[in-house]
């Protein structure tokens, strides 16, 4: 079974993120969301939302599961069973950073990363930017799945 898990923080889950998912559904048999959690992260959006937020965009999709965990990725792997990490790409900057948690996660076990280029129509769009228009009241609704609100 080709298993991948699909970390972030999503908080929240954008356009962009349902792209990749959206793309890697035919590589793999199952995939799991993996919203990782961070205490020294101030989310804007509290874990359980994000989850449900994810969980209601995904839900007519049985081999996108999503789960909720803290520590390496690579660990939540062995106990997942899952032999590839999945990454999204938007820019230059992404693979930097991205490669060297790759090539770090490859020295300690035998997952691969398996990386997918964002769409030209969503490559613009990060967590950040998304956060940033709802604290300045502009339209998010176009940069995320119908799933997000903000109350």
């Amino acid at each position: 079974m080709r298993r991948a898990i699909f970390p972030g923080s999503f908080d929240p889950i954008t356009l962009g993120h349902l792209d990749i998912i959206k793309r890697s559904i035919p590589l793999f048999d199952e995939i799991i969301i993996a919203i990782g959690v961070n205490a020294e992260k101030k989310y804007m959006f509290s874990l359980e939302d994000r989850k449900r937020f994810i969980e209601e965009t995904f839900k007519h999709e049985d081999t996108v599961s999503v789960i909720t965990y803290e520590g390496l990725t690579i660990e939540l792997c062995k106990k997942y069973e899952a032999d590839f990490i999945l990454r999204g790409l938007r820019n230059p900057a992404d693979f930097e950073f991205e490669k060297a948690i790759a090539h770090t996660n490859r020295k300690l076990s035998k997952i691969e990363t398996i990386f997918l280029l964002t769409a030209a129509d969503t490559s613009y769009i990060s967590s950040s930017i998304v956060r940033d228009v709802i604290r300045n009241g502009g339209n998010y609704k176009v940069l995320v799945p119908d799933a997000v609100t903000v109350k």
